[in-house]
């Protein structure tokens, strides 16, 4: 059991559990009639602690159960001597190893065994960090209502950027799911070598194509015969005056003999829940079939009776695309459908389509490049790391912000795009190009013999990782980063809530802008590759651990983006 425990990637989760356990134990033991006289209220388990993750607060506690709730499990707030020694003795499968604990002003503070829990993540080279801590199940469709055809295919210049962001986020939930072990596919299919295909490759999705002259039109027919076969047609006695729009009596004539369906009807009878109240009676309009084809064709080949269908869409389309949902379950289909709905994106002053918005930021990216860099930034290298860059910069003004809440961008041609300072995209693809350049200079040194290989991580002392900064970045990211990605998953599992569902979507970006800004910090005050000297050898290689673990963490983060490391800056 012990090499078990010893064995399990290190968890906040289960160490605060762990930790909320050992405090609430003998409260747990206290029979419920002696509880009735008190009138003591004991607080859930999670808000018993918390783990601390200022670099000032890490001086002195990893871990803190605040005054105000010691208080509610104890008389005067006076810890146990039983309970402070469960505390300091804590043990389980991946429980971070305690070093020492005190009752101070703020509360009960721990500090965890550093030098051990550096040992624990880095002597096997972290891998185990740097994927969701649990692999799980399932068909997952991402369908993108800004690119079906209304009734032609979008192209560059007619895609908003409300459109746009839904696009990344549907390829960025993609990876996320698709990293925990989800079958996922994407909606619609887009015919291949079309200019809107060519515009998302150059922003790195890859999206699902056939060929130009490619139909659906046998799922289409059987979309249209299911749709007039349900119980929820609208039959003319059965529509009297009523109409999908309150429209004029000449769109009325123009609508004479259309296939309508009762979404009001669907969705009470289906208990389908959170759907707009005013949804009522819908006329089908081809390119409605020819979305709810692609939807049948993306679930075709799900391996499982159940896939989850999750539409992410911007707010100015969600209820159209709420009757596209209560369409699809009218025509038979039982998958569960979700919907992730995006806030608008403002451009004050002006105004931009998606393809307007990439090649301004592009000529931006291009522009600060060559200020910084001079006639250097020519040829295919060049070019692609501008792409990259102009892709990451993209990326992080449209995914950094809660997926409902607006995006103000500043699109004035003459801002530009800064290569300095914590702003986002470029900041981070510059600082995981600084730890590329870190270990070219550290092999340039092991061949002309200054430093020897890098040794395994179980023969070093890692009591010399002392410096505060690297704490911090153990702590606050190699450590929870599985945590992280396990996040999307689990929201898709929450039952109930209704169409919408909510996921912290902005978190991975949020997540490698504050790493960048620790690291940076980091790197420019401790010079890592010392003198080479044998007595300094341990601490160096340590940190040289730290680092590649970090920089495998940055391509780990950035794969989710679908964004490929710059190694060269």
């Amino acid at each position: 059991m012990e090499n078990i425990e010893e064995s399990s990637p290190l968890r906040i989760t289960p160490t605060v559990r762990a930790l909320s356990s050992a405090l609430r134990r003998e409260r747990e033991n206290v029979p419920d009639s002696s509880r009735e006289n008190g009138d003591r209220i004991f607080p859930e388990p999670e808000k018993l602690w918390f783990k601390e993750s200022s670099a000032k607060n890490l001086r002195n506690r990893d871990f803190l159960s605040p005054t105000t709730m010691l208080n509610t499990l104890y008389a005067d707030g006076q810890v146990p001597p039983a309970v402070m020694s469960r505390v300091l003795s804590l043990r389980g499968s991946g429980v971070l190893p305690v070093a020492g604990g005190e009752v101070m002003g703020e509360g009960l503070r721990v500090r965890v065994d550093r030098a051990a829990a550096f040992r624990s993540v880095l002597a096997d080279g972290a891998t185990e960090y740097l994927k969701p801590s649990s692999q799980r199940q399932g068909c997952v469709v991402l369908n993108c209502p800004a690119l079906h055809p209304k009734p032609n295919t979008p192209t560059p210049e007619t895609l908003t950027l409300g459109q746009l962001r839904t696009v990344l986020l549907a390829d960025h939930m993609g990876e996320l799911l698709r990293r925990q072990g989800f079958a996922v596919s994407y909606c619609p299919t887009l015919p291949e070598e079309s200019d809107i295909i060519t515009f998302l490759r150059a922003l790195g999705i890859d999206w699902p194509t056939a060929p130009a002259n490619w139909t659906n039109e046998e799922r289409e027919e059987k979309i249209q015969d299911a749709l007039e076969n349900s119980l929820y047609r609208e039959r003319e006695t059965e529509r009297g005056r009523r109409t999908s729009g309150g429209g004029s009596k000449a769109e009325e004539g123009e609508n004479e003999g259309a296939l309508r369906v009762n979404l009001k009807r669907v969705f009470q009878e289906e208990g389908l829940l959170g759907y707009d109240p005013s949804l009522g009676t819908c006329i089908v309009h081809r390119d409605s079939v020819s979305h709810l084809a692609q939807l049948d064709l993306a679930t075709a080949d799900c391996t499982v009776a159940m896939a989850t269908a999750l539409h992410v869409t911007s707010c100015q389309d969600e209820f159209r695309q709420q009757q596209i949902a209560v369409l699809w379950r009218a025509s038979g289909s039982t998958h569960t459908q979700r919907h992730l709905v995006c806030g608008p994106v403002k451009t004050p002053g002006s105004h931009l389509t998606a393809a307007q918005y990439l090649q301004l930021r592009r000529g931006q990216m291009k522009e600060a490049s060559e200020m910084k860099y001079g006639d250097q930034v020519e040829g295919q290298t060049w070019d692609d790391i501008i792409r990259v860059m102009t892709s990451a910069t993209v990326r992080f003004e449209l995914l950094s912000t809660v997926h409902t809440s607006p995006v103000t961008l500043d699109v004035q041609r003459e801002g530009g795009v800064s290569t300095k300072g914590p702003r986002g995209g470029v900041f981070v693809m510059y600082n995981c190009a600084r730890l590329h350049t870190l270990f070219d200079s550290y092999e340039r040194g092991v061949e002309k013999g200054l430093y020897p290989e890098i040794p395994e991580g179980s023969q070093l002392d890692f009591s010399a990782l002392k410096e505060e900064g690297e704490w911090l970045l153990l702590f606050n990211y190699l450590i929870p980063f599985s945590e992280l990605l396990d996040q999307s998953g689990q929201a898709l599992d929450c039952e109930g809530g209704g169409a919408r569902v909510n996921i912290k979507t902005e978190q991975i970006c949020k997540f490698l802008v504050s790493l960048s800004k620790d690291f940076s910090s980091y790197y420019n005050r401790v010079h890592v590759l010392g003198e080479p000297l044998p007595h300094l050898f341990n601490q160096m290689f340590c940190r040289l651990h730290l680092l590649r673990a970090l920089r495998e963490l940055y391509h780990s983060a950035l794969d989710t983006l679908n964004l490929p490391p710059i190694r060269q800056l």
